[in-house]
Parts: C-alpha cells; sequence; structure tokens
C-alpha cells in the first residue's frame, strides 16, 4: 500500500487542512486503487483508479481519476443538539441496514464518512439521508455520486 496525497482549496467555515492522505493499491508505476474512503477529498471514491507522480521527497500526489469504481462517498455529520448528539456511532447504527464501510474522523468532530457501493439501496438511503437532515439528526454532503446515486 501507499498513501496518496491529494491537494486541494481548503472550504471556508471548514476545517483547515488542503491535503488529505488517503491509501491506495498500486496498480502500475503511475497508477493506484483508493483503498479507503476520503474525508475531505470530493470526486473521488474508495476503489477508483487514479493516476499520480512521486516527488522527489517520495510522496505521491494525484493528478485525475482515471476509473470510477461505481461507488460514492457520502459525509455525515450528527447534529450536536439532534436526537443523535454528536455520536458516530449512532449514525452508524441508523445506516447499518445498508451494510456501508465507512469511518469516523474524531471523537472531537464525529464526521462520519461512507463508501457506498454501487448496487446498493440507493433510494432508500437516499430517503433516509434526507429525512435525517430534515429532522436535525445530521448534515450530510455527497462528495463523490454517480449517475445511478443521482437517478435513485
Amino acid at each position: 500500500m501507499i498513501k496518496l496525497w491529494f491537494q486541494f482549496v481548503p472550504r471556508e467555515g471548514w476545517l483547515p487542512y488542503d491535503t488529505e492522505g488517503l491509501w491506495a493499491m498500486p496498480l502500475t508505476e503511475d497508477t493506484a486503487r483508493v483503498a479507503n474512503v476520503p474525508f475531505l477529498q470530493d470526486g473521488v471514491a474508495e476503489g477508483d483508479v487514479v493516476r499520480f507522480i512521486t516527488n522527489d521527497d517520495g510522496r505521491h500526489w494525484a493528478c485525475e481519476r482515471v476509473e470510477a469504481s461505481g461507488n460514492c462517498t457520502i459525509r455525515v455529520l450528527p447534529s450536536p443538539n439532534g436526537p443523535l448528539g454528536r455520536s458516530a456511532q449512532a449514525v452508524y447504527e441508523q445506516l447499518a441496514p445498508f451494510g456501508l464501510g465507512g469511518e469516523s474522523f474524531s471523537s472531537e468532530l464525529p464526521l462520519v464518512a461512507f463508501t457506498v457501493p454501487a448496487g446498493a439501496g440507493l433510494g432508500q438511503m437516499k430517503t433516509l439521508l434526507t429525512r435525517g437532515q430534515r429532522d436535525g439528526w445530521w448534515h450530510f454532503e455527497e462528495a463523490c455520486i454517480t449517475d445511478a446515486w443521482r437517478s435513485a
């Protein structure tokens, strides 16, 4: 495994980072398959193939996505004053019926990033996410979505 680094412009009012490192499985001398879900980088999902360059320090910098996996990246942040409180675990429990893989950022910031595989119950998942946001359980964002997600 290698660490692939992505650079981006930080969002105003959000985390102050301008890079994110994701684990990846090398495929060729300049491509690798992303092996975990991104918390900050938009437009990439676990399983995507990314072209990279290696700088003089040996750091691998992502250049472009060359093959989409069909997976989506959805991020969910529980509302501190909502019924789930600041619990990433409670977010996992609500989305457990969909069998999603994901990671939580930290106990201080209970942001959960999910990999949504192609073929998952996309319509039901979107309904739950939208209802949860409307009812004050969480905020969610679609960081990397597919046509199947859009049409679900």
